[in-house]
C-alpha cells in the first residue's frame, strides 16, 4: 500500500504490482475514497498457478513493456505484495531484463514487506524515487540548481488516500501565499518526474506529517544544503510557531518578513475562530473533561496539544501505533497526559479506554468502533479512517482554517453525548438497549432480567459507566452472573 500510494500520487508514474488475485483492490479503493476524476491507476501482474509453473520472469517483463508502450509513463515502479514476497522471486533481475525494452525508467521498490509498515514504506519509497531522479539528473547535469529570486518552498508528504491530505494541501498553499511565499513543488500528490528535477530551486522544504517526507527532506538537506521545517501546523499555537519557523528561514536568506507579525495577528483574531470560542460559555463547560487520544504520531501528538493547551481538556491517555517513532512521540506529549500508550494492538487500546472511561475519544476508525460499544463519542483524527473522512466538502486540519474544523470536531464530540441524554428525556429515540459485552474479555458476563430492568432505571448518560463498573466488580470477584443484589453491592463498592 505504501508503494502504491507513492506511484499513484505522481502524475504519469505507473505502478506494476506483482501479486496474486485478491491483492489487486487498490484502484477500486482509490476511486471510491478519493473520488477524483483523474488518478493514476495501478496495474496488477497477476501470479497464478500457470505463471508459477512457467516462471514469473516472462510475465513481469511482458507487463512492463506493455504498459510502457500503452501509457508512455515517465517512470515505472515495480513492487511485490506481502503475499507474492513469500515466493522470494528475483524481481530486481526481472526489472533489469525489462530496462533495455522500455523507454521509461524502471525502478524496483526498495521495501522489506515483513519488517516495516505501509507508512514507513511510503516514506522510504518516496525518498528512493526522489534520490533516483536527482542523482541521475546530477550525473547528466540536467538539474536546475538556480534558486528562485523570491522565497519559495517544496511541500513534501501529501499522498493519495492520505487523511485529509487533499484539503490540507490547499490550505497550506493558501497560508504560504498569504506570506508571499511561492510554492515550488508539492509532492508526491500531483507531482511529476520533471518537477522533481526542479526541487533544488526552492529555498527550503516543508514536511507537514512525520509519517512520510522526512527521509526525502533529510536527503535534500544532506545533498543540496536545503533546510526543512517538520513542525505540523495543527492548532492555532502550532500554526503560529510554524509561521515563526518560516520567518526565521526567510530572514536568513535575506527575504522580507516585515508583514509576518500582521499576518499572524489577523489570522489569530479573525481567520481562526478558536481563540475566542475556547473562552466562550459553551467551551467553558468542557473544561476538565477527560479524553483519550490515539492515532498516528503526527495527529495524536497535535491533538493532545490542542486539547490541553487550547481547550483546557484533560487528556488521560495519549497514544500512537507508530512504534518506530516512540521516542519523538513521548517527547511531544510528555507532561500533557497521564498515560502514554504505544501499541499496534487495538484490543489493548479498547481495554484502556474501557478502564479510563473518558468523556470522549479522538482516534482512528478502530477507536470509533470501540466508542460505539462503550457509548462514548469519538472524533476521527487519523488513519485508518472511514469513507466519511474523505469528504467532498473542504475540511482541512492544517493551518488557521484547520483550527476551526478541529474545534468543531472537539466540541461536537463532547456535546453529542449530552444530546443523547436529552433525546432520551424527550422521547427522541429508544435508548433502552443495554450493552453487556466487554471489549476483549473471552468470557462475557450474564445479566439476569431483573438486573437489566434495574439498570434501565439509571439515567442514560451515565448508564454505560455504571454498567462497566458493575462488570469490572464482577470479574474482580470471579462472578459470572450479575443479579440485582450484585448490582447494588458493586455500586456501593464504587
Amino acid at each position: 500500500m505504501g508503494a502504491l500510494r507513492v506511484a499513484s500520487s505522481f502524475k504519469n508514474v505507473h505502478a506494476i504490482m506483482h501479486a496474486p488475485l485478491g491483492d489487486d483492490y487498490f484502484n477500486v479503493m482509490s476511486s471510491m475514497l478519493e473520488r477524483e476524476r483523474d488518478f493514476t491507476p495501478v496495474t496488477a501482474s497477476i501470479v497464478d498457478r500457470h505463471v508459477l509453473a512457467a516462471g514469473s520472469q516472462r510475465k513481469v517483463v511482458a507487463t512492463i513493456t506493455r504498459k510502457d508502450r500503452e501509457d508512455a509513463p515517465d517512470l515505472i515502479l515495480v513492487t511485490p505484495t506481502c503475499t507474492s514476497s513469500i515466493l522470494q522471486e528475483d524481481l530486481q533481475n526481472y526489472v533489469q531484463r525489462a530496462v533495455p525494452h522500455s523507454q521509461a525508467d524502471v525502478l524496483l521498490a526498495d521495501v522489506q514487506h515483513y519488517r516495516i509498515n505501509e507508512l514507513q514504506a511510503q516514506d522510504r519509497i518516496l525518498a528512493q524515487v526522489v534520490r533516483y531522479v536527482l542523482d541521475k539528473g546530477r550525473d547528466e547535469e540536467t538539474l536546475d540548481m538556480w534558486k528562485t529570486t523570491s522565497p519559495s518552498v517544496n511541500i513534501i508528504g501529501f499522498f493519495e488516500l492520505g487523511f485529509h491530505h487533499r484539503d490540507d494541501a490547499r490550505e497550506l498553499c493558501r497560508l504560504l501565499k498569504g506570506l508571499g511565499i511561492q510554492v515550488n513543488q508539492v509532492l508526491p500528490k500531483g507531482g511529476t518526474i520533471d518537477g522533481l528535477r526542479k526541487l533544488t530551486k526552492a529555498w527550503f522544504n516543508i514536511v507537514p506529517y512525520r509519517e512520510a517526507g522526512l527521509m526525502t527532506a533529510q536527503y535534500l538537506q544532506d545533498q543540496f544544503k536545503m533546510p526543512y521545517i517538520d513542525r505540523t501546523p495543527m492548532g492555532i499555537k502550532e500554526t503560529t510557531e510554524f509561521v515563526r519557523d518560516i520567518e526565521k528561514l526567510v530572514r536568513v536568506r535575506g527575504g522580507d518578513t516585515r508583514n509576518y507579525g500582521v499576518f499572524i495577528k489577523y489570522n489569530w483574531n479573525y481567520a481562526s475562530q478558536t481563540s475566542w470560542f475556547a473562552r466562550s460559555i459553551d467551551c467553558q463547560n468542557l473544561l476538565g473533561k477527560r479524553a483519550v487520544v490515539f492515532g498516528d504520531s503526527t495527529h495524536a501528538a497535535a491533538m493532545t496539544k490542542i486539547l490541553v493547551r487550547e481547550m483546557g481538556i484533560k487528556v488521560v491517555c495519549a497514544g500512537t501505533y507508530c512504534k518506530y517513532d516512540e521516542a519523538w512521540f513521548r517527547d511531544q506529549v510528555n507532561g500533557l497526559t497521564d498515560e502514554i500508550l504505544i501499541t499496534e494492538d487495538h484490543t489493548q487500546v479498547g481495554d484502556t479506554i474501557a478502564r479510563l472511561e473518558p468523556s470522549a475519544i479522538f482516534g482512528t476508525q478502530m477507536e470509533r468502533h470501540v466508542g460505539k460499544r462503550l457509548d462514548i463519542p469519538c472524533g476521527v483524527i487519523s488513519a485508518p479512517a472511514h469513507i466519511q473522512n474523505f469528504p467532498l466538502s473542504y475540511r482541512p486540519f492544517l493551518g488557521y482554517e484547520g483550527t476551526n474544523q478541529i474545534c468543531d470536531l472537539i466540541y461536537n464530540s463532547f456535546r453529542l453525548g449530552m444530546e443523547d441524554h436529552l433525546l432520551e428525556m424527550f422521547g427522541g429515540h429508544d435508548t433502552k438497549e443495554v450493552l453487556t459485552k466487554s471489549i476483549s474479555s473471552s468470557e462475557p458476563l450474564t445479566w439476569t432480567q431483573a438486573a437489566e430492568r434495574e439498570l434501565l432505571k439509571v439515567p442514560g448518560f451515565v448508564r454505560g459507566k455504571v454498567k462497566r463498573g458493575v462488570e469490572r466488580f464482577a470479574r474482580t470477584n470471579d462472578l459470572s452472573v450479575i443479579t440485582v443484589e450484585i448490582l447494588y453491592v458493586a455500586k456501593e463498592a464504587q
